[in-house]
């Protein structure tokens, strides 16, 4: 963010924030006392250190005086509570930073728009950004993205599998000549070794999933619909946290996802020039997930006892990221980004010029969601269920341009073939024992994929889904064979292996986290048959 807009979007986010708490004697007791029980759960959690300490401290003073404290002092640490949530928030844009990153490529200092960049440094890759820009290949509605960009302020929502997305999702944008966009970040990214210093320096705001208090919850929204009405285009995955089944998301982060709306009506409210607020969907498509292993190991957890926040994944670990690129680089992988069909904030389509379309295709008049009697108003009921129909809007983008890959469609069917062996068997112990038969039939296995691959070609020709170019193309050996050259070639256990004319089902929790991304896509009976 500019300095000249920081202080600005800064004040005007805790004062919104304070104005809902400040003035109700319940509400204002509740948002000091609740806070600081979920802070305090959250540094019983933590490692002791100078840092929890010195939080702990605050929090026993905050209790202690709010404890017997008139409403005007109990005002004053609202503010203070809610100042320092902000203060954490807040991103740093650095105009130098950005251009030394998006110009100095032969330098490999774009770490955060190419996270290849430091292993080129190196010398450890073949080739400059030029074998990036053929990796990485964008589709869709990317001349409608423009236009949104010049109409009014617009906001990416994406898919999230892995932490390298924002990484790509950042060098995507800036080869598509847009301005740098606002975004959300897990803390742990900001310490990363490979991109904490771009993540500090490129307008990046931090977002603690450690804190569950609500009130730091309506900071982190009310800074982003700031950001939004000053103009700023955002970008945030709207599942919250990275899919740890390898499923696309299909249940959205309402909270977030509705300040779009917010922005909307208070830029009418403020007859500014350009109120407009586009949402803009996006898939980011891998034929391997780096993280995978330690995502779908979390997925499978018990209920409660999953890590929402994982610091110790492959992610954290370069050498891992070194061996995962190459892997990719090595197999000519590609990574597809698809931009789905702009939004209005209702979830209606919008045309080339931004209008807003209904079902039928029919120009609907957006402002006229928003008013009564004719004025501009908020409406907590209504604007939750418009927030809701965005959500519907985005899933099913999400699902219609998601790309399916050989390794998703093989793992289906490899996946589908054990159930139907292990009827008997629920998920957890066929994960683990693999059932009663330790390899599957090649030709089985090939006469499956074809039918599958049958049905897939006819929902892609409705219209329904995505299918990559080697599925789209050609025959089901070259299918099977690319497939298993990616499962084998870079988890540490391949997650299919061939051996003669069959298919040895060696990491089952691999499967089932590439298949998944095929779920809600009903296959024919047959195709599983």
């Amino acid at each position: 963010m500019r300095p000249e807009d920081k202080e600005r979007v800064l004040a005007e986010c805790a004062q919104r924030v304070f104005d809902r708490y400040a003035h109700d004697p319940q509400r204002l007791e509740s948002a000091i006392f609740d806070t600081i029980y979920e802070e305090r759960r959250r540094l019983e959690g933590e490692r002791r250190s100078q840092r929890t300490a010195a939080e702990s401290a605050l929090y026993d003073r905050i209790y202690a005086e709010a404890a017997a404290a008139a409403p005007e002092r109990r005002r004053e640490l609202l503010r203070e509570l809610i100042g320092r949530f902000a203060d954490e928030v807040v991103g740093h844009f650095d105009p130098r930073v950005y251009a030394l990153a998006t110009r100095a490529v032969p330098l490999g200092l774009n770490v955060l728009l190419n996270s290849l960049s430091p292993l080129r440094l190196a010398g450890l890759l073949p080739g400059g950004v030029s074998r990036l820009e053929d990796q990485l290949t964008i589709a869709g509605e990317i001349d409608a993205f423009r236009r949104m960009v010049e109409r009014g302020t617009t906001i990416v929502v994406s898919t999230h599998c892995s932490n390298l997305d924002s990484v790509l999702l950042g060098y995507a944008l800036h080869r598509l000549g847009l301005p740098p966009y606002v975004y959300g970040a897990g803390l742990n990214l900001f310490s990363n070794r490979l991109i904490g210093f771009f993540m500090h320096h490129l307008g990046a705001y931090k977002v603690d999933r450690r804190k569950k208090a609500w009130l730091y919850k309506e900071v982190l929204k009310t800074y982003a619909g700031c950001t939004i009405e000053a103009g700023y285009h955002n970008m945030f995955f709207p599942g919250g946290t990275r899919s740890r089944s390898g499923a696309v998301e299909s249940r959205l982060k309402l909270g977030l996802l509705g300040m779009g709306l917010d922005a909307y009506i208070r830029n009418l409210q403020a007859n500014r020039p350009r109120p407009d607020v586009f949402i803009v969907p996006v898939t980011l498509n891998y034929q391997l997930v780096l993280e995978a292993e330690t995502l779908i190991e979390d997925h499978l957890k018990e209920a409660g006892k999953s890590r929402y926040i994982i610091e110790d994944d492959e992610f954290s670990k370069p050498r891992r990221v070194l061996d995962f690129v190459q892997r990719l680089f090595s197999l000519n992988s590609r990574i597809s980004m698809v931009v789905g069909r702009p939004l209005d904030v209702f979830g209606n389509t919008v045309d080339d010029e931004g209008r807003s379309l209904d079902r039928r295709g029919r120009t609907v008049d957006r402002r006229r969601y928003v008013q009564r009697d004719g004025a501009v108003t908020f409406d907590a009921q209504r604007d939750e269920e418009y927030t809701r129909e965005l959500a519907a809007s985005v899933v099913e983008s999400f699902r219609r341009n998601t790309v399916l890959q050989s390794t998703q469609v093989v793992s289906r069917v490899a996946f589908e073939w054990l159930r139907e062996q292990n009827p008997e068997q629920d998920l957890y112990r066929l994960l683990r024992t693999g059932g009663k038969h330790s390899s599957i039939p090649l030709p089985q296995a090939y006469a499956r994929l074809s039918r599958a691959i049958s049905a897939l070609r006819t929902m892609e020709s409705a219209g329904r889904l995505r299918l990559e170019d080697t599925i789209k193309d050609r025959d089901v050996v070259a299918v099977m064979s690319d497939a298993l050259a990616h499962l084998a070639g870079y988890h540490r256990r391949p997650a299919l292996l061939r051996r003669g004319d069959r298919l040895f089902h060696e990491d089952r929790n691999l499967i089932l986290y590439y298949q998944n991304r095929l779920e809600g896509i009903p296959l024919p009976r047959e195709a599983a048959a």
